[in-house]
């Protein structure tokens, strides 16, 4: 078993700001990913009550879209809180799916557009983040 001060070495002391601002940011994805997954899951074994909120009563498109997306969200966020390269990936996916859901089949699943842009923030941010990384690595190499 860890001790206490094993457990918390894993991110170094030494930790630039960016650093840290990285793993916040990952982390937080990964909360808002946890919480869509399990919303997914409320819809597939009827915990909430209304039309087609139970995985018997749906549409064949919504069975599809929630069993991919109840597996897929928890699976991204378990990766994004381990700070794993393939979290973001797997986050990317999940974040497509609902893309293709609500943008490209609005008849079908709804138009939302408040996960629209929650996911483009993201997508943004994280872009952001990756070329901040990418020109400190440059600038260190020259």
């Amino acid at each position: 078993m860890l001790a206490t001060n094993e457990f918390f070495a894993r991110t170094p002391s030494h930790a630039t700001p960016l650093e840290l601002t990285w793993q916040w940011f990952l982390r937080v994805v990964a909360t808002i990913s946890l919480g869509l997954g399990i919303l997914y899951w409320i819809r597939l074994i009827g915990f909430y009550e209304g039309a087609q909120w139970r995985f018997d009563l749906m549409p064949v498109h919504w069975q599809v879209a929630s069993v991919a997306l109840a597996v897929l969200f928890p699976f991204a966020a378990s990766g994004l809180w381990m700070l794993a390269s393939w979290g973001p990936v797997i986050w990317f996916l999940c974040a497509a799916i609902e893309v293709g859901m609500y943008l490209g089949f609005p008849t079908l699943f709804g138009f939302h557009l408040e996960i629209l842009i929650a996911h483009a923030v993201v997508a943004v941010a994280y872009c952001t983040l990756r070329v901040i990384f990418f020109l400190k690595s440059r600038k260190e190499a020259d």
